[in-house]
């Protein structure tokens, strides 16, 4: 297995997307690992030692998040996203690939199945984002405002990224300096802000129930039981609209189970990947 990612930084639809590759020495199964809203791959941190035993992994930075690109000119839908993923992946010609999502990670995973069908082999969306609406019409039109991201910058800024971790865990311990600095990073660039100004802007609404009941790629649904931002009532309406899906639900987790429970995570993931069985 390879222990340390190659780093690498591309142009991909106008926008430079950043991405880290581990290498298995024998696998041919990769994960593609896709991170939440306001973070970056850093939140996979704990399950990466787990998944590096079996799978080549790629972690991408989704724009405009961590080391990935902030353009001005790039359109930050979830389409628009999930279409730059599949060029990229398409690019690197990896084989039997399987996408996991973090909370809007898995909204993108969602994208990508839908866009593709048969190019992703299975799905995993943990405490994915589901059912969200676009946002409101005010909002969208006062993104338009010269200065309007730097009242996102305040939004943002007001609970802080303590205050954010201490609503998205359920056991506070597990917040620590290195936790801390580690979601921080993602807005030590000014221009998120603008970014995140034109992602109101672009972003739709998820994928509503019609769209979801298309979707045949087996997928598992792995939620923590005391989920607070993604409650676990989303996860059994996913489950239920996903005709070939199955839920796991862990307790003593909140929303960022990639950092609370890796293990058990990597466990789901590893069994669901080895499985031949659908849920359907």
């Amino acid at each position: 297995m390879q222990e340390n990612p190659s780093t690498h930084c591309v142009k991909i639809n106008d926008i430079d997307l950043y991405f880290e590759k581990y290498l298995h020495s024998q696998s041919k199964n990769t994960i593609v690992l896709l991170h939440g809203f306001l973070s970056s791959s850093f939140s996979f941190r704990k399950l990466v030692p787990l998944l590096i035993k079996d799978f080549n992994l790629i972690l991408i930075d989704l724009p405009p998040f961590g080391k990935s690109g902030k353009a001005r000119n790039y359109r930050y839908s979830y389409e628009s996203v999930s279409k730059t993923v599949l060029q990229l992946l398409e690019k690197m010609g990896d084989q039997n690939i399987y996408a996991a999502g973090h909370s809007m990670g898995g909204q993108i995973v969602l994208n990508m199945l839908n866009q593709r069908p048969g190019f992703i082999k299975k799905g995993i969306l943990l405490s994915s984002s589901g059912y969200l609406p676009r946002s409101k019409k005010h909002l969208v039109l006062s993104s338009y405002l010269p200065f309007f991201h730097r009242f996102v910058k305040y939004h943002l800024g007001k609970t802080g990224v303590i205050g954010n971790l201490n609503h998205v865990v359920y056991d506070k311990a597990i917040i620590d300096e290195e936790m801390i600095n580690g979601y921080s990073a993602p807005f030590d660039d000014p221009y998120i802000f603008r970014a995140l100004t034109k992602m109101i802007r672009h972003r739709e609404g998820d994928l509503d129930s019609k769209v979801l009941l298309t979707i045949d790629t087996p997928c598992l649904l792995i939620w923590g039981e005391h989920d607070r931002v993604v409650p676990p009532d989303i996860g059994k309406r996913l489950a239920n609209d996903l005709p070939n899906s199955k839920l796991v639900i862990l307790s003593g987790a909140g929303h960022l189970i990639p950092e609370e429970k890796p293990e058990e995570v990597f466990e789901e993931i590893q069994n669901f990947i080895q499985s031949d069985q659908c849920f359907s």
